[in-house]
Parts: C-alpha cells; structure tokens; sequence
C-alpha cells in the first residue's frame, strides 16, 4: 500500500511539469495538475499498479470570483481506491474564458453525470464529453447557478388558486397569481 509521499512522488516523477503544485494537509493528499495533462494523469492512477484509483467518487467545481484569483475556476476530482483504500483529491485550474477542460468519461465512466452538473451549473465545457447538455435545469435556462455572479432572488413565478380568500383581498373569479421571490433565502 502507497503512502501519501509515495503516491505524490510517483505522479510528479511520471509527469514532472504536468504537476502545477502538490499539498498535503490533515492527512489529504491534493494534487494541481494542468488541464493538458489531466486526462493522462487519470490513466496514471487509475492503471498503475501501486495506486489504482478506480472509483472516481466526486467531480465538483468551485468559483474564486470574488476571491481575486487570476484563474476563476477549480475542477475538483475525489478520488478512491477500492483496492489499497487511498484517497486523492485532483485539481485543474480553468480560466474564466475559454472555460474548457478535457472530459475524464473515456477513464472514469460515472464522470458523465458529474460533468454534465458542473456544465449545468457552472457553465465549464468538458471537450470530448460524449453528450454535455443540462441535467438539472431546463434548457431553455439562461445562466449557471452556481457563479457567484448569478443573481439570486427575484424571479418571477405563477402558481394557481382554486378558489380565492376573501382575506386575500382578490377578486372572486381572479384565478392566476404573480408571485414575487424576493427573500433573502
């Protein structure tokens, strides 16, 4: 079984430059690779004997809008072992513009859904995904949730009474409502 060490050694060792930075913190290993070498580094770990990460558990993304980061994006792989148990945490830094990164479905297959989420929400292309369109919103949804740009509240919505309340202050025969979200939730 490969310790922490072990494992930052042999990915740095196999693709030197391709590694952007490494760090270990409470027993986690983390480790930056560029977005040109993502796709071969998850070959690396998931196949080389010592290490077979072969459970891709997590594929997320964080914005660093407001945190003045000269590269907006992160996409963030969990990665697993069933094998040895290890654990490892992949980062690929993703500019705003053109906000690419190469799709990881051809090593890690559960990688699909992960991608198209964090296209959905997020707006990141993954380039060779085999199908990246929305999974959570509707498609006709303009934006990505998830930017820190994103407006939040005040959206306008209808929803339907069947019978009106006098309290309501509502005409009897007045059926449908606007309803404005304009909470802080």
């Amino acid at each position: 079984m490969a310790t922490l060490d072990t494992i930052e050694r042999l990915v740095r060792e196999r693709f030197g430059a391709g590694v952007e930075e490494t760090a270990c913190f409470r027993g986690e290993l983390t480790v930056r690779v560029s977005p040109d070498a993502i796709v071969e580094v998850a070959r690396f770990l998931r196949d080389h004997p010592a290490l077979r990460f072969n459970y891709l558990s997590d594929l997320t993304a964080v914005d660093y809008l407001h945190l003045g980061r000269a590269v907006r994006f992160d996409v963030v792989y969990h990665l697993l072992s069933l094998e040895y148990y290890h654990r490892l945490r992949v980062k690929v830094a993703v500019p705003e513009l053109p906000g690419r990164t190469p799709s990881v479905v051809a090593v890690w297959p559960a990688a699909d859904a992960h991608e198209r989420e964090v296209f959905d929400m997020f707006g990141i292309v993954f380039d060779g995904h085999p199908a990246l369109e929305r999974i959570l919103m509707p498609d006709d949804w303009e934006g990505h949730p998830l930017r820190k740009d994103f407006p939040i509240g005040g959206a306008r919505s209808f929803y339907f009474k069947r019978d009106s309340q006098p309290w309501a202050g509502e005409p009897a025969g007045l059926v449908p409502r606007i309803r404005l979200n304009d909470s802080d939730v």
